[in-house]
């Protein structure tokens, strides 16, 4: 289903300027073509800023009408212009996976990076690669986190060799672990060459967009992509908890507290503080990029992605913040604005990041890859049937906390564990147990699990021959799936 804030027509030119579409077809660029070179007269191939706040949760963002304490205006103006996808989840529920499906379009049991600290594999197309063949620059700035964990093979905490960035051969300024580099007021990154840049009494997110606005202020010979990929709000590894910018924490004192922490403990309590003055730090940031995209006059031809890699559930559902199937780790804000995405739309459409390279690569008019497994989102913008085909469900692959695996659809979340699993060493398991069923319409911050309930089995079987064709499709073999014997 998909809600319009404005009148919208389909199907013709008049809906696609609207829209901010072109009302002629996409210049499609196959990768290789000489310098992705633009034939004259046609319309030159957009910049694209991904702009990636780990661990924020979807709910935070003002946008999506349930959180009254949360300060993000600057993210609320980017999804009145643009395009917010209402129900977008992560297809792996954890930060090097996450990333790797984001960059990939392919699932994290095929990207080499199913648990963290684990390498992407170089030989996969990705974004940044596939831009760069048709013309584009591709820049990183901030966390990486898909290099091996060993300095001598490229990876640790810092420098990346350029074998595992994933394609982002031209600017580069990042840490592999950003958390283990950098606190909020000082650190270290590494240029291209491994020479460091450091930064000191300022916050970590400011200190990332300075970087960010010195690229955006340069001349550029060629459309650009630009990774900026910050740590917050994401907790401080060694402090073990939140931390804010010096001040705000004291501003969100008992601000609202999300429906599906509430019933449970957790240390949502200490902790939502200083995560609120995160998020708004993150706002502020938005709004001083889209402030220079508009003086560099780069504005009205920037695609402009706002996302995360996960959300948050405060050890609420397990002993740590995320790797569950629940709504407080798998749903992720998304916002989209730019060419094509100016609509005013909200779509409610169940979307995996699994989409993100392919929908970017086909607004770009650059050929996806036949490797990728998602599938571009633009048909949804503009296309009554293209939503009412789209399939509005998503696998979730969930390592390190449990070897799971778990289908998300509009009405349901169900999900399969195997818990005799090694969760260090195995990617995927031959026998699953049902562990997890909630109603997501009926009960969207998921208190009742409905596994093993008889008057449920008819929908949980559908749901895991679903699941089994899911895991197929993702390259895996199909499974045994046991049904729960008791119900909690």
């Amino acid at each position: 289903m998909t809600t319009n804030r404005r009148e919208f027509m389909f199907g013709t030119a008049a809906a696609a300027a609207s829209a901010g579409v072109a009302a002629a077809a996409p210049l499609k660029v196959k990768a290789g073509s000489e310098n992705g070179a633009v034939p004259q007269g046609q319309k030159q191939k957009p910049n694209i800023i991904l702009y990636l706040a780990d661990q924020f949760r979807w709910d935070f963002i003002g946008a999506n009408g349930l959180n009254s304490s949360t300060n993000t205006p600057n993210l609320d103006a980017m999804a009145e212009r643009g395009t917010l996808f209402t129900h977008a989840v992560t297809n792996q529920p954890v930060c090097s996976p996450s990333r790797s499906v984001m960059l990939t379009g392919r699932y994290a049991t095929e990207t080499g990076v199913w648990h963290n600290a684990m390498p992407i594999d170089p030989s996969l197309p990705t974004l940044a690669g596939e831009l760069r063949k048709a013309g584009y620059t591709a820049n990183m700035l901030g966390k990486w986190h898909l290099a091996p964990p060993t300095p001598e093979l490229g990876g640790g905490p810092g420098y990346v060799k350029p074998e595992y960035r994933g394609g982002f051969l031209d600017m580069w300024e990042g840490a592999n672990e950003f958390e283990f580099t950098t606190h909020p007021y000082e650190g270290t990154i590494y240029d291209r060459d491994g020479k460091e840049i450091s930064f000191k009494d300022e916050f970590r997110v400011d200190f990332v967009t300075d970087r960010a606005e010195k690229f955006l202020r340069q001349p550029h010979d060629k459309p650009f992509l630009l990774f900026i990929s910050q740590l917050e709000p994401h907790f401080q590894n060694d402090a073990k908890r939140f931390i804010a910018p010096n001040g705000v924490a004291e501003r969100f004192q008992d601000s609202f507290v999300p429906q599906d922490l509430r019933p449970f403990p957790g240390n949502w309590q200490s902790q939502l503080p200083d995560y609120y003055g995160c998020c708004e730090a993150i706002d502020v940031s938005v709004g001083r990029i889209r402030k220079i995209l508009e003086e560099e006059h780069l504005a009205d031809n920037t695609l402009f992605v706002f996302i995360s890699d996960h959300g948050c559930q405060f050890m609420t559902r397990n002993g740590e913040y995320k790797r569950s199937p629940h709504n407080g780790s798998i749903r992720i804000p998304l916002i989209i604005e730019g060419p094509g995405f100016n609509g005013s739309q909200r779509l409610d459409e169940i979307v995996g990041n699994l989409h993100i390279s392919p929908t970017l690569l086909d607004a770009a008019g650059v050929e996806v890859p036949s490797s990728m497994k998602g599938k571009s989102l633009l048909p949804l913008l503009t296309d009554k049937k293209a939503r009412e085909e789209w399939p509005n469900t998503e696998l979730i692959q969930i390592s390190e906390a449990m070897v799971g695996r778990a289908i998300r659809t509009a009405d349901w979340v169900y999900c399969v564990a195997d818990p005799e699993a090694n969760v260090r060493t195995d990617k995927s398991s031959a026998k699953y147990h049902e562990y997890l069923f909630y109603d997501e319409r009926g009960d969207p911050n998921e208190i009742v699990n409905l596994a093993a309930r008889k008057e449920y089995r008819k929908q949980a079987d559908a749901l895991r021959d679903e699941l089994k064709k899911l895991i197929v499709a993702s390259g895996e073999p199909e499974p045994e799936i046991v049904p729960a014997k008791l119900y909690t």
